[in-house]
Formats: structure tokens, C-alpha cells, sequence
């Protein structure tokens, strides 16, 4: 299961990085899966103990998002 957070804008992406760089909070930017493109393109991958902290920093700093979304992807094996 992976764990995504979607914005409506790349600067939204852009300042919840910077709060996640300073409380040292491990996140990955990656594409938006195509499940989810709803949004700007970019979201953030995280790690699910550390959604409430998160989730504390987005509403602390009004920072624009869609929401938090959690996806199971299954890989196919090309071999």
C-alpha cells in the first residue's frame, strides 16, 4: 500500500516540502498515478505513521491540497 498527498498546484507541493525538510518528516515527489490524476501532476509519497504529523503541518500552515489518498499497486512482471 502507498500513500499519496495531492495538490491542486506544484507551489502547494513546493512549501509542504520545505515544513517536511525541517521537521525531517521522509516523503518522495513523484508522478501522480494515473489512478489519482485529479491533480497538478506531482504528489508526494509518505510513509503512514507520518500522516497525522502531516497532517498537523498542512492545517498549522494552510497549505493548499487535495486530500490524502492510499493506493495498493499491483506490478506486472515482465519476465
Amino acid at each position: 500500500m502507498k500513500h499519496y498527498i495531492l495538490f491542486h498546484s506544484y507551489t502547494s507541493g513546493l512549501a509542504l516540502e520545505s515544513l517536511l525538510k525541517k521537521d525531517k518528516i521522509k516523503y518522495t515527489i513523484v508522478p501522480t498515478p494515473r489512478e489519482l490524476s485529479v491533480s497538478c501532476g506531482i504528489c508526494m509519497e509518505y510513509k503512514k505513521e507520518d500522516e497525522e504529523a502531516i497532517k498537523k503541518l498542512v492545517n498549522e500552515n494552510s497549505i493548499s491540497i487535495i486530500g490524502f489518498q492510499s493506493l495498493e499497486k499491483n506490478y506486472k512482471k515482465f519476465y
